[in-house]
């Protein structure tokens, strides 16, 4: 199953495929994309600057076996929206509130960071040995919070990391709704039927 193979990867090939970037080739860690950084909005963009759509990343994971696709929405996301099914795991970069804040601003309960979230990533890398897993792609709703991680999975260190800028369920279309892009609009494969190890995190 390809799923075995992309979630393998070794502590050292993680040293050097994604902390020291510029020692692997180009060809073997880069991804072909149209996205042109530029004109993105703020919160869309990264530190690193390496981006890709959910339709590039639909395409390219079903070719390349060098590459995680990781999601960082909440648990409680994955379970009622649905996920990739060719996502390695779910790491939340930030996870809701246990009591449950209400932020009036964003009309919607409080999320909180996950502290754990660049030890998980490096945990869950490491875990999973004899695999060529060389590059990361982080997904969210719609590309604000997987921007957001990149930057932490920078500051702490690693080079070889994309943000798919529309997410899983894309962009709000002038009604509000989220029809204009994302893995789901670009008919790639989900499922809601949530995977017991998909939810990955550092054992307290």
């Amino acid at each position: 199953m390809r799923f075995v193979v992309t979630l393998s990867l070794l502590l050292p090939a993680l040293a050097i495929a994604v902390v020291d970037g510029p020692s692997v080739k180009a060809e073997s860690t880069t991804i072909p994309s149209g996205v042109d950084g530029s004109v993105l909005s703020k919160k869309k963009r990264t530190k690193l600057s390496l981006y890709v759509t959910a339709e590039e990343t639909h395409k390219i994971l079903q070719k390349r076996q060098d590459i995680a696709l990781i999601d960082v929405r909440t648990p409680e996301e994955t379970m009622f929206v649905g996920f990739p099914q060719a996502a390695a795991a779910n790491i939340p970069f930030k996870l809701v509130d246990p009591k449950y804040a209400f932020s009036a601003k964003k009309n919607s309960y409080k999320l909180l960071l996950n502290s754990n979230f660049v030890e998980s990533v490096r945990s869950f890398l490491s875990a999973q040995a004899g695999g060529d897993a060389t590059t990361l792609i982080l997904m969210c709703r719609s590309g604000g919070r997987s921007a957001d991680a990149v930057d932490a999975l920078a500051d702490a260190g690693f080079r070889i990391v994309y943000s798919m800028i529309d997410g899983f369920e894309g962009d709000k279309d002038k009604s509000g709704r989220r029809t204009v892009n994302g893995w789901k609009n670009a008919g790639a494969p989900w499922t809601t039927r949530v995977r017991g190890d998909y939810w990955y995190r550092t054992a307290k």
